[in-house]
């Protein structure tokens, strides 16, 4: 097979979809694999890292003529013109994004499988599990950096300060960005409330880190909480839907002035109603008083990391991609919950309800 690697367009995107060895194993299974010139360079990996496992060099629209086109983000206004009935593997959290995104893969009859929808035998996301702990793990550190006075934070730094902690951290959710989220905050010193549904791992929750108070999600109790908070890390998953708004504008309008909000859930539309998309490169906006970072792509900040975490996941499936065509994903249930599209269809109904494509929905069965 034909399989293309972009180099990625989006702000301060510096993440690459796959590295040299990744390229070697396709290529040793007789694949043809074009990577675009300078993709890798912001990850730490030079051009001929790329030729010397095998792969060929090429513009943009050169990696986009392929069969399978491997990416990190979804594709920019600038790339749906190469959209032509691929298979494309990515995030494409389609729901929280401009639905003339999706307009574009039903009119490229692109296959489009989400990193963010795929399953394992246990419900969970594996694809989407090592950006969420990337991004956990940023959200208290830059949270702590717009805290700081000159930054119109109100001053508090989140840390033990000669034994005494410091800083009140609301982490709403308790999955993987949440724990992570959480973690970190509590080993800095702060004091965290992490709300959750899942009463049952309180105990395993709050060993994670001192200073981790676990919380049984509650509107009044969470109100409470915000209303003191220095820091809101925003944390929570509908897998594939839009984030539902857990967090109002009047909680929002009762936390401190220069108190800071970190929206992780930001992918799928954010989980606090005064959220909105924001980039790298222009991160941040105030409202009532607060400070809000909502960027769509944290974990480029970090991409060697980033990198190295996504690939060592997505390779597998990658591999299968490349050996069976879309067959791979049909024969496979929980792979085949990552199309989100195929054949001018959406076939994800979280995201044909959420942008209201109901008439666009087919099960992928019957297609």
């Amino acid at each position: 097979m034909r399989v293309g690697v972009p180099r990625e367009i989006k702000d301060n995107e510096n993440r690459v979809a796959m590295t040299p060895d990744g390229v070697r194993t396709l290529v040793n299974a007789g694949h043809e694999v074009t990577v675009e010139l300078d993709a890798g360079l912001g990850s730490g990996f030079a051009n001929e890292d790329f030729t010397a496992a095998g792969a060929a060099l090429a513009t943009a629209a050169g990696t986009w003529d392929s069969d399978l086109v491997i990416k990190v983000k979804e594709p920019m206004p600038a790339e749906y013109r190469y959209l032509d009935r691929q298979i494309v593997f990515t995030y494409f959290h389609l729901a929280g994004v401009d639905p003339k995104l999706t307009d574009a893969l039903l009119a490229g009859g692109t296959t489009a499988v989400a990193y963010e929808t795929v399953e394992d035998e246990q419900g969970r996301l594996p694809l989407l599990a090592p950006m969420s702990a990337v991004a956990g793990s940023m959200a208290p550190i830059v949270g702590a950096w717009y805290l700081a006075r000159f930054n119109g934070g109100r001053g508090t730094l989140p840390a033990e300060i000669l034994g005494q902690g410091h800083g009140e951290v609301v982490v709403v959710g308790d999955g993987i960005v949440g724990g992570h989220a959480a973690r970190v905050a509590g080993a800095m010193g702060a004091h965290v409330a992490l709300f959750g549904r899942s009463a049952q791992r309180a105990a395993e929750l709050e060993a994670m880190a001192p200073g981790i108070e676990y919380m049984v999600s509650d509107n009044g109790r969470l109100a409470e909480c915000i209303e003191h908070a220095d820091m809101l890390i925003g944390a929570t998953l509908v897998k594939g839907a839009r984030a539902q708004h857990v967090v109002s504008e009047a909680m929002v309008r009762q936390m401190p002035d220069g108190a800071v909000i970190v929206d992780v859930s930001i992918d799928q539309g954010g989980c606090v109603e005064t959220s909105r998309p924001t980039s790298h490169a222009d991160p941040v906006f105030t409202k009532h008083g607060v400070t809000h970072y909502c960027v769509t792509n944290m974990p480029g900040a970090y991409p060697r990391t980033s990198t190295l975490s996504l690939t060592a996941t997505t390779l597998p499936y990658i591999e299968r991609l490349a050996n069976g065509g879309a067959a791979a994903v049909l024969d496979d249930p929980l792979f085949a919950k990552g199309v989100n599209t195929c054949s001018g269809a959406v076939t994800y109904r979280p995201v044909a309800e959420a942008l209201d494509l109901m008439e666009h929905f087919r099960e992928l069965d019957d297609l």
